[in-house]
């Protein structure tokens, strides 16, 4: 029999052990990646609301938010209380012959809190899986008989084929297979989107584009449409019988200042939402589709089609408890609110440090809690630095970008104990992602930290940082 590593055993793994196990049985490279910036080099011991404390003693303010999981903070009482109960009365998890509670109260839930008639929920496991399923809605609603779906220039919708297939960001560089059909329009662009309609409707007036799938809130480069655009996008989905979908993701459950961010705009509903990160609570991990009553019946809700997508771990019991006390937890303690509290703080404090670096800070962007700082790109590298870095690194003309902002984030975390993280998309930015639980104080750290790195001036943070990643390097050979 072979010698399984326990529980037990998984808990009192030092990290050059866990470094091990990684390159063996993981990935080698994530392992490196990660030990760049320190933390790769730690392990966690615990986490509460916005602290992580480490092994070693050291107690870290998460300003990450779980990179959108994390609204409600790490181990928040009530989501923990929710999965006890649901284990100490041994309920079932999932059972594809029975009929759910949990599903049909999320289900009803969700529907008396999203306007109009989002009445129809699906359930799966990630974001990713949440967009795929509502493009299958859509393309099920039209009967097969339309066969381009839009999608914008700067979108990220998922890693998997199909997602994968609407996502425009920079991470994804390798071209995999695609959906046929996809085409995409300038984010936030209305010339843009009408000359894509356009680019797919026959001399007969008729439209081959089945959907539109987009961001209101695009998380990942900090963009927003404008209400013209939304307004005008629905209005012209409708007038063609497009189902216009959004993707709410990382957006959903007050990150922007409101339930979602759609919700800004009054009156303004599309045909499918999705959702998933925070939906869980920070410990399930689920996602939803949610979708207007008469797109859902026309497409699925017959004898024939009934079971056309489905999954096995649809409706798993815990991860529907879970989701119920997350959405519970929002609405009860008015993330959306939160957030804007959060946004109060956040907006001076980070134009002010934009005003004391503007050497360095090249513009601030976002909405509620959910921002991010731009560094001034260089033309080039400094020379010290670019003999220091692999020659692949440095003729990547977002070297400097990447460089000074992974320069911050690893000072942040060395030197002021905060974890924070940086986009992935064309502009690189710092994000600033507090959990929603976080407050004042925390906020003023995070301010004060920065600043204080930003202090240091680029040419000492990018030395710093090459100094690290050489020394991590060397550890991880």
């Amino acid at each position: 029999m072979p010698e399984l590593l326990t529980l037990d055993d998984a808990e009192n793994l030092g990290i050059d052990q866990v470094h091990d196990l990684y390159g063996k049985y993981i990935s080698r490279s994530e392992a490196s990646l990660l030990g760049t910036f320190g933390f790769g080099r730690d392990l966690v011991d615990s986490a509460e609301g916005a602290w992580i404390q480490l092994r070693d003693g050291r107690r870290l303010l998460d300003f990450t938010g779980g990179v959108g999981v994390l609204s409600h903070g790490h181990n928040h009482p009530r989501i923990l209380a929710a999965r006890d109960r649901f284990r100490q009365r041994r309920r079932m998890e999932v059972h594809k012959i029975y009929l759910s509670p949990y599903v049909a109260a999320l289900g009803h839930n969700l529907a008396a809190l999203l306007p109009g008639d989002l009445n129809i929920s699906y359930f799966p496991n990630s974001g990713a899986e949440a967009v795929e399923g509502a493009v299958k809605l859509a393309y099920k609603y039209h009967g097969g008989r339309r066969g381009t779906i839009l999608h914008t220039d700067i979108s990220f919708h998922g890693k998997l084929l199909g997602a994968g297939s609407l996502t425009a960001s920079s991470e994804i560089h390798f071209e995999y297979p695609r959906l046929p059909g996809t085409d995409s329009f300038a984010y936030g662009d209305l010339e843009s989107f009408r000359l894509a309609l356009e680019r797919h409707t026959d001399e007969r007036g008729r439209s081959d584009v089945y959907a539109v799938v987009l961001e209101p809130f695009s998380a990942s480069s900090l963009r927003e449409c404008s209400a013209e655009f939304l307004y005008e996008a629905r209005r012209l989905c409708t007038e063609q019988d497009i189902l216009l979908i959004f993707d709410e993701v990382y957006t959903g459950w007050g990150k922007t200042g409101r339930l979602f961010h759609f919700m800004h705009h009054p009156g303004l509903v599309p045909d499918v939402v999705t959702t998933s990160k925070s939906f869980g609570g920070g410990k399930s991990s689920i996602s939803g589709y949610i979708a207007r009553e008469p797109v859902f019946r026309e497409a699925y809700d017959n004898p024939r089609d009934v079971t056309l997508h489905s999954t096995t771990y649809h409706g798993f019991g815990e991860e529907t408890a879970t989701a119920l006390e997350a959405v519970a937890v929002a609405v009860e303690e008015d993330f959306p609110a939160r957030a804007r509290a959060l946004e109060a703080i956040l907006v001076p404090g980070l134009a002010d440090i934009a005003a004391r670096h503007p050497k360095l800070v090249a513009g601030i962007a976002g909405r509620g809690a959910l921002h991010g700082v731009r560094l001034r790109p260089r033309a080039q590298l400094p020379t010290a630095v670019r003999d220091l870095i692999p020659v692949q690194l440095a003729k990547d003309p977002q070297a400097f970008a990447k460089l000074i902002t992974g320069a911050v984030i690893a000072a942040l975390y060395r030197d002021h104990d905060i974890l924070s993280f940086f986009g992935s998309t064309q502009d690189i930015a710092l994000i600033v992602s507090p959990p929603l639980v976080a407050g004042e104080k925390e906020v003023r750290l995070f301010l004060d930290a920065l600043d204080a790195v930003l202090d240091r001036g680029a040419p000492r943070l990018l030395a710093d940082f090459v100094k690290e990643t050489a020394t991590a390097a060397r550890r991880t050979r």
